[in-house]
């Protein structure tokens, strides 16, 4: 049986939290008001769910955590970086993050901004310290993770989210927005937990599929939670998207509906992991059963 989930997810963020602190420019390294605002987002809080199916990904592939720990904590950072920007007045200008005022509330606009592009620098220097394997090294890395983050993935699929609001979008283009905007870090999560763990063609398909099933419905669920959840479970303001006439799931096909596809999605990303052992596929059997029921 699964390890339960809530331990598996706090076991996941003490490790990264240790070495996300490590690998951090402490406060007191000048220029200190950047640094501090980069730590202010970092440590906020928050589940890890990305380090944590990238933590999962390398153990179903036999490896220990610590093969992909820096991956993982790249991948925190990077995502962070994301999160200050898509809270920006120009961007989705949100006032609440994981429960407290957002970076650029805390610091203004222009240190939030720089505090995002030094993250993001960050991330690749932290992957740059995920040890080589037989099959798998540091060029092999980077160029997944920028690749998965770059102007064909999540930034393409910010912009199409800006260019979408206000506009009637088809269910095709809105997958597009949700598969660059969301899936494809989750994506990166997975399959770089799986290289850094010298992972094989057959396993890295199988982690990629369940990534690209994962991903989509984790937005499907994001959408969802966007009109029924409270500021308070969520930690951040909701029915945003409604206020701003962006596309939605529930907007084009309704609650029922978009319900029952993150559910389909959910089992189809199950499937793709038959190549593992029942026990190397567990835990992330249940990080997605946990991800599709969670109310927060």
């Amino acid at each position: 049986m699964p390890r339960d989930i809530k331990t598996l997810i706090l076991e996941s963020v003490t490790l990264v939290e240790a070495r996300l602190d490590a690998l951090l420019p402490n406060e007191d390294i000048s220029p200190s008001t950047l640094h501090k605002a980069m730590r202010y987002s970092i440590f906020a809080g928050g589940k890890r769910i990305r380090p944590l199916l990238c933590l999962e990904a390398a153990k179903a592939c036999g490896a220990t955590p610590e093969a992909a720990l820096n991956a993982a904590c790249a991948l925190e950072t990077l995502h962070t970086y994301t999160l200050i920007h898509d809270d920006l007045p120009s961007m989705d200008n949100d006032d609440l993050r994981r429960g407290r005022p957002t970076s650029h509330k805390v610091y203004g606009e222009g240190i939030a901004i720089l505090a995002g592009d030094a993250l993001l620098t960050e991330a690749f220097a932290m992957l740059a310290q995920s040890p080589s394997n037989e099959r798998y090294n540091v060029g092999n890395y980077v160029r997944e993770l920028a690749h998965q983050t770059g102007s064909k993935k999540l930034v393409g699929g910010q912009v199409l989210d800006l260019e979408g609001e206000g506009r009637e979008l088809s269910l095709d283009e809105l997958r597009a927005i949700h598969n660059g905007k969301t899936t494809a870090l989750i994506l990166a999560s997975l399959r770089l937990g799986g290289m850094c763990a010298n992972c094989s063609s057959e396993q890295l398909k199988s982690l990629s599929d369940f990534g690209n099933n994962l991903g989509l419905a984790f937005q499907i669920i994001d959408d969802i939670l966007d009109i029924t959840s409270t500021p308070e479970m969520m930690g951040k303001s909701i029915g945003k998207d409604e206020k701003v006439q962006k596309a939605t799931y529930p907007a084009i096909v309704g609650l029922d509906q978009a319900r029952s596809e993150a559910r389909e999605l959910t089992a189809a990303a199950r499937a793709s992991l038959n190549v593992f052992s029942a026990k190397r596929q567990e835990n992330l059997l249940a990080i997605s059963d946990y991800l599709l029921n969670r109310n927060y």
